[in-house]
């Protein structure tokens, strides 16, 4: 049997490179293609692979049609709204994404942003090294995650990775996913589901872990945003665009919502003059909550193992789920 072909399109360092080829098992070989390699270089390389690999990089659909061999699209990301779902299932390659590979590393930067927010870590930081000792902290700023009640919007690997977390604070999970858990399945993770609406009215603190589709686009919208508690702080680690910016801008100016941690923006890289990034009672990071070092082993060891699956005959693992 011939070597399985695999084209990696990314814009990841080199070293990272060298960490996630070194996972192919025998028999396969990477062709690494970086994202600014013109467009009929990228088409020359795929017209005989086998499998296509990608991370930090869009491909364009000229690409795709000029991969006739493909058996699988292979992402190290959690998130496929960046592929062509629509035209990849028309040519019948399935897209698989990292079977949550970076879930702890995303939980994680979940509960950084509560807890940022909850004890005013960031404000407290800069007060102390400016000479302001105590100043941002005055006793009814700063709060516990006991008995909070955390609402999970998307209970996929990232969501049930943030709920185990935040029950280890002693806080309460309730969840809203449009393919919900089993009852068994809810016992287990001692997650109660509910409404949408409902998720957004009671819960103290809304994190949103789901992919981005035509159905959850905006989904974090005015009207939602507009049934949350004045106390309520909202997180998103997921997709800039789940979230309606320009409604979310409006609610934290006028006191509607306490505050809000964002590791995604509409807009990427975020405009330095969007207001978000002036609040005191937002937290930021550069979509960077999946990218640890641990992380890349597991993506890789993840994706070779589907993709060596689906060479000798298995299903692939993992396949994204088409919303439209």
């Amino acid at each position: 049997m011939s070597n399985a072909k695999v084209v990696f399109f990314t814009g990841l360092h080199e070293k990272i490179v060298e960490i996630v080829t070194d996972h192919a098992p025998e028999g396969f070989e990477t062709q690494v293609i970086y994202r600014n390699t013109p467009l009929d270089e990228q088409k020359a390389a795929v017209a005989d692979a086998d499998f296509i690999l990608v991370y930090g990089a869009r491909l364009h659909d000229d690409v795709l049609k000029a991969a006739p061999k493909a058996r699988m699209v292979q992402l190290l990301a959690a998130g496929y709204d960046s592929m062509n779902l629509k035209l990849l299932r028309e040519m019948e390659i399935p897209c698989c994404n990292n079977g949550g590979a970076n879930s702890r590393a995303v939980a994680d930067e979940a509960l950084f942003l509560m807890l940022s927010l909850y004890k005013q870590g960031i404000a407290a930081h800069a007060s102390t090294t400016s000479g302001e000792w105590n100043a941002p902290i005055d006793g009814f700023n700063t709060f516990e995650l006991a008995d909070k009640l955390v609402g999970v919007l998307g209970i996929g690997n990232i969501g049930r990775q943030v709920s185990r977390r935040v029950q280890g604070f002693d806080a309460r999970v309730q969840y809203y996913d449009l393919f919900p858990l089993s009852q068994e399945q809810e016992r287990e993770l001692d997650v109660t589901r509910v409404s949408l609406e409902e998720l957004f009215r009671t819960s103290d603190i809304i994190t949103c872990h789901t992919p981005l589709t035509s159905e959850t686009l905006h989904i974090v919208n005015a009207e939602n945003l507009g049934l949350m508690k004045s106390s309520a702080v909202l997180i998103n680690t997921s997709r800039g665009p789940v979230v309606d910016e320009a409604a979310l801008i409006e609610a934290l100016q006028e006191g509607r919502i306490a505050g809000a941690g964002l590791d995604v923006f509409e807009q990427e890289p975020v405009d330095p003059n969007n207001p978000l990034l002036k609040m005191n009672n937002v937290v930021v990071s550069p979509h960077s909550a999946g990218t640890t070092w641990n992380t890349w082993f597991r993506r890789a060891e993840f994706a070779y193992r589907n993709m060596n699956g689906v060479w000798n005959g298995d299903a692939p693992m993992a396949v994204a789920q088409d919303y439209d």
